[in-house]
């Protein structure tokens, strides 16, 4: 199949309106919200069903400015000095650009519940414990919204893969990385009323003219555009010159997201000490990343590092590390019990005491 799902819920004008990834980031919060506001009434918490609400609020923007500061940082530290004349001036709050690493978002939830943990006298390893419930909740709608966006494709599939995706959105990468493939276009952009040897003048010129690129450029996201916007002819045409993927974004979803939230939600139906929840996601989300890399084309502008992995690959095996040093710290450290959500005894949970 080729890839025409279009990222705006609706439009406004041509390049405003809600997106679907807005809107996942916000059902994830809100299911978050909910289950948390179950589980803290089934154990009795210290973190009462009032508080909820601030501490999700907390781990939102734990989660969004680690985030974004996280995909700055371990991929493109570019944007941490790009300043331009333009809203939004910075390039660290141009989210478009790149987007949002998982990492880091991780990194920001560890920090805000630190933060609340601190504010309300709340032990923060059980803090830990609840967001890692709910967090693959937020990962799942996540990468389904990635996939509806055509962003963080697969890498390349055998044709005889029954779920490839050919992505429309891969012709952006063209002129910087496979600039030899922007000719075979012509039969696209003639859909379009460009003559085709007057785009290979656009594609020739591209190279020495910013007029000629900013043309190009914005031939390739018309093309996008029209196609997420149903027309059904140009994506026929564009199909047969796009490379078969893996929707890795899907298995992603699956695997990061549910599969991870079904195992932890299954460990905490016992009784056991805090961070033994948080530990288990630090493993179990390592593990199905570094699986999942796999499937997912590296980051163009970084390419795969040593031993043929990718960046996501290696952060998650420091992450791995992290998570059985911490399992073990915790389970020798903490002294409480959390009672599992199947027991519900009458006992107060959270606290520092």
């Amino acid at each position: 199949m080729v890839h025409d799902l279009n990222p705006f819920i609706f439009r406004i004008t041509d390049t405003f309106g809600p997106r679907w990834y807005g809107f996942a980031y916000l059902l994830g919060f809100l299911c978050a919200y909910l289950v948390i506001r179950w589980l803290v009434e089934r154990q009795n918490s210290d973190l009462q069903g009032e508080m909820v609400s601030d501490f999700v609020t907390y781990a939102a923007f734990g989660t969004l400015i680690g985030g974004r500061l996280g995909y700055c940082l371990f991929y493109d530290q570019s944007l941490l000095w790009s300043f331009r004349s333009s809203l939004p001036f910075w390039g660290v709050l141009a989210v478009n650009e790149g987007g949002m690493a998982s990492h880091g978002g991780i990194i920001g939830i560890i920090v805000a519940c630190f933060l609340y943990a601190r504010k309300h006298h709340l032990n923060p390893v059980y803090l830990l414990d609840i967001v890692s419930i709910v967090g693959p909740i937020g990962v799942f709608f996540g990468r389904i919204a990635n996939f509806i966006n055509g962003e963080l494709v697969g890498r390349i599939a055998p044709k005889e893969f029954p779920l490839g995706v050919r992505f429309p959105s891969d012709i952006l990468n063209w002129p910087q990385y496979e600039y030899d493939r922007l000719p075979t276009l012509s039969p696209v952009v003639e859909k379009l009323g460009i003559n085709p040897t007057r785009w290979v003048e656009i594609v020739r010129d591209s190279q020495s003219s910013a007029t000629a690129k900013d043309e190009l450029y914005n031939t390739l996201y018309t093309i996008i555009n029209k196609i997420q916007n149903g027309d059904h002819a140009l994506r026929d045409l564009i199909g047969p010159l796009l490379d078969y993927r893996y929707p890795s974004q899907l298995f992603a979803g699956l695997s990061e997201g549910l599969f991870t939230f079904l195992v932890l939600f299954f460990l905490a139906r016992k009784s056991r000490r805090p961070g033994v929840i948080a530990g288990s996601f630090i493993i179990c989300y390592a593990l199905v990343r570094i699986l999942n890399e796999m499937f997912r084309e590296p980051d163009i502008q970084i390419g795969y590092q040593l031993w043929g992995l990718t960046r996501g690959q290696w952060l998650s095996v420091a992450m791995f590390i992290f998570g059985v040093f911490m399992l073990f710290y915790w389970n020798r450290t903490q002294t409480q019990t959390v009672h599992g959500w199947m027991r519900g005894e009458n006992v107060k949970l959270g606290s520092r005491k």
